[in-house]
């Protein structure tokens, strides 16, 4: 007989159960045999076949932007328009945790996938020139991915070591252009810490002199260069925009678009308007090039927003979150991040799982199709939560902050948070002696308002084992 839905099907009469049992295992079998081939087709479509045009992959990493510090994260007063269509044409996360809450530790843990203390990177490295940083044995994302035929190029701030053997051509990257050490006028390109007046501007590892002009305006014109002449390879850019870090030096239409509003956070704002501004010209190369359907972009920041001097004490945004840069409450830790790609990746979907900056390392290795590292991380594939909003592929996680007695620690377990040390860089809230050990459920308590270690003592006991375990593999 003829079915509703147009296929011919057998006589399943009641008088004949056995014929009918075997005509519905015959279909859960066909239905099964669907599945597995759409999977097969879902996973084809997300890995390149061997031989197959590989992904292209844009890795930005802006610098002390704010937990909300996009209008697509609620910041209303921010006007982020190359920010808002990556969340429309991608995904954005809400519990995205920074590597680490200061430079040098979270991009060792980026471009590593490991704790940044195993890395050999608890902290800041030294911004002055013939210091090593983080150590040349350590496999980074760049040699992974040249090693998979990629070309391979640094763009913007690196801080990970001012050596022969730990600036970007030694840690895997085929061109680098930027500065070493942690911050610069963007103008003379000089240190921007302490002195004796340094400058530091490097074009693969030599000094170069580009005085009075606008370093994110110099950044963009070397990332298309990049993208001009790679575009007949698979290329991996990683563009460490060295914005809205201090000197907060946002342009005269941002000046002028955001005049209305107080200090800090006018001038804050201004110049995460020029970096998105920056981020968009760039895309727009993409697109002129015809590589955007075929490049997979992430943009994400190193950490929260800094409430130091040089910063005017603030300006950036985190929302509920307690603390910001240089401290391990979630206003240190939480960043906005963002991923798309055409095609693969789903659109304008938010990720709420918890997940950490050390992930990128094997996602983006799973999703060009590349070997996996063949050496121990911690990082783990996103894979799953990206195209199926699987959950996450953490029970429990660790942050190291400094090294020596003074050393910040936090340990993650489900929603339980333990910090060691802590520090609030946001002045919420005074800690005394009793808080050297800070005990947080984040799912009641999300601003980490109140210590629960005197009233769970065993959940207290059970954190600080697990921390112990941790320090013991580092």
């Amino acid at each position: 007989m003829v079915s509703s839905g147009g296929y011919i099907a057998e006589d399943v009469r009641p008088h004949s159960m056995a014929r009918k049992r075997s005509h519905w295992e015959r279909i859960v079998k066909l239905l099964a045999s669907i599945t597995s081939i759409l999977t097969c087709i879902a996973w084809i479509g997300v890995v390149p076949a061997e031989g197959a045009d590989r992904p292209n992959v844009l890795l930005i990493y802006t610098d002390d932007q704010g937990s909300l510090d996009a209008n697509c994260y609620g910041s209303k007063d921010l006007t982020t328009p190359t920010l808002d269509h990556l969340a429309a044409t991608g995904l954005r996360f809400t519990q995205m945790c920074a590597p680490s809450a200061i430079c040098s530790s979270s991009r060792a843990g980026l471009l590593t996938g490991r704790f940044p203390a195993r890395a050999g990177v608890p902290g800041n490295v030294s911004s002055s020139k013939g210091h090593a940083g983080m150590p040349p044995e350590q496999v980074t994302l760049a040699e992974a991915f040249r090693d998979a035929g990629y070309a391979t190029g640094h763009i913007g701030k690196w801080h990970l070591g001012y050596d022969e053997a730990t600036m970007p051509n030694g840690q895997g990257f085929d061109s680098s252009f930027g500065h070493m050490g942690g911050c610069i006028d963007n103008y003379s390109h000089f240190f921007y810490w302490q002195g004796p007046n340094r400058h530091d501007l490097w074009r693969n590892g030599k000094e170069i002199w580009m005085d009075g002009q606008f370093f994110p305006d110099l950044m963009v014109q070397e990332c298309r260069e990049f993208l001009t002449k790679k575009r007949t390879q698979p290329f991996f850019l990683y563009w460490a925009i060295n914005v809205p870090h201090y000197p907060m030096q946002g342009t005269e239409k941002w000046r002028q678009h955001y005049a209305h509003l107080p200090a800090p956070r006018r001038m804050y704002a201004e110049f995460v308007s020029t970096m998105d501004e920056k981020i968009g010209e760039v895309l727009a190369q993409l697109d002129q090039l015809g590589l955007r359907d075929n490049t997979i972009i992430v943009v994400q920041s190193d950490h929260g927003h800094s409430t130091e001097e040089r910063a005017f004490f603030g300006g950036g945004n985190a929302g509920p979150y307690r603390g910001a840069k240089g401290g391990l409450f979630e206003g240190g830790l939480r960043v906005p991040s963002f991923i798309s790609w055409p095609g693969v990746i789903p659109q304008g979907e938010v990720r709420d799982q918890f997940v950490t900056g050390c992930d990128w390392f094997p996602t983006l290795l799973d999703l060009a199709g590349c070997e996996p590292p063949g050496h121990a991380i911690e990082g783990q594939s996103l894979r799953s939560v990206l195209l199926q909003n699987g959950p996450s592929p953490h029970k429990q996680w660790c942050w190291q902050l400094g090294s020596g007695n003074n050393a910040q620690f936090a340990v993650r377990e489900g929603n339980w948070k333990l910090l060691v040390n802590p520090r609030d860089t946001s002045g919420q809230g005074k800690l005394t002696d009793k808080d050297k050990k800070f005990l947080v459920n984040l799912e009641s308590d999300i601003g980490e308002a109140t210590n629960l270690a005197e009233q769970e003592p065993a959940r207290l006991a059970q954190m600080e084992k697990l921390l112990k375990s941790f320090r013991a593999g580092n």
